[in-house]
């Protein structure tokens, strides 16, 4: 495959996983598996949670899309979509995990874009129930909700 479609491809699983993610996390995490999703949702003391079950149903998808891309000697479109995903996977556990909900390793940012995706992401944890929880995705929500001067980080 040329490289420009590899990037491409790339491109495409990384974003397209954050539209299935969003979409999944709306209908079915607050939906129908939302006994396993509610763990997130509560306090939580332990390394892990039920929840982390759907990280890794993601990164078993990831990496049979890689291993399929590498038997073809990366001619499939599916190495660059395994690996795109791979890479809002990355993502994702630096920013939800460790940036905005302060597990493993924690870590601070005064990047403002950090800051802002955090702030959405604890709006959807304004409370331990299931109903009325948006923003659902980690990157996909109105920007404009949240007008600079009424933004309120902790430092």
């Amino acid at each position: 495959m040329d490289w420009l479609y590899l990037i491409a491809f790339i491109f495409i699983g990384l974003a397209g996983m954050e539209i299935v993610s969003c979409c999944v996390h709306r209908w079915l995490f607050h939906g129908l598996l939302w006994k396993i999703h509610e763990s997130h949702h509560k306090p939580n003391h332990s390394v892990f949670e039920p929840n982390d079950i759907f990280s890794l149903i993601f990164a078993s998808i990831s990496i049979w899309l890689m291993i399929d891309g590498v038997a073809t000697m990366f001619t499939s479109p599916a190495f660059g979509a395994g690996a795109g995903i791979a890479v809002y996977g990355v993502l994702y556990f630096i920013i939800h995990d460790l940036f905005a909900h302060k597990r493993f390793v924690p870590f601070s940012s005064d990047n403002k874009i950090m800051k802002l995706i955090r702030r959405a992401h604890q709006r959807h944890h304004q409370d331990v129930g299931k109903e009325g929880h948006e923003p659902y995705g980690l990157f996909l929500f109105s920007y404009d909700e949240y007008p600079e001067r009424e933004r309120k980080f902790d430092r």
